[in-house]
């Protein structure tokens, strides 16, 4: 199994913003893909910014490319979600679970 990570800054309102967009429109969506097996937003309130974390877990690094695109370390930020946030990687990093004990 493969982590993909990105991370993300955003105000108290624009991390709420931007929760609703993951559960409403970004986690239905995967959910439909081949390869997908769960996702994580990770959040941390620090000096009135917000730290935003998202970790996908997949199959396999052609499940990947089927969500992602040709460039597996391009972040896929949709504009409802840029809107939300004010500043974003643009690239992610990839992890391969070694343990795993869900």
């Amino acid at each position: 199994m493969i982590a993909r990570v990105w991370r993300a800054t955003a105000t108290a309102e624009g991390a709420e913003a931007y929760r609703e967009h993951f559960t409403a429109s970004v986690l239905p969506a995967l959910r439909r893909l081949d390869g997908h097996r769960g996702a994580y937003l990770f959040r941390r309130d620090s000096d009135g910014r917000v730290e935003l974390e998202v970790m996908t877990l997949w199959d396999s690094l052609s499940a990947i490319q089927a969500f992602a695109g040709e460039d597996l370390t391009a972040a896929v930020v949709e504009p409802e979600a840029q809107a939300a946030l004010l500043d974003f990687d643009e690239t992610v990093s990839h992890r391969t679970v070694v343990v795993d004990t869900v």
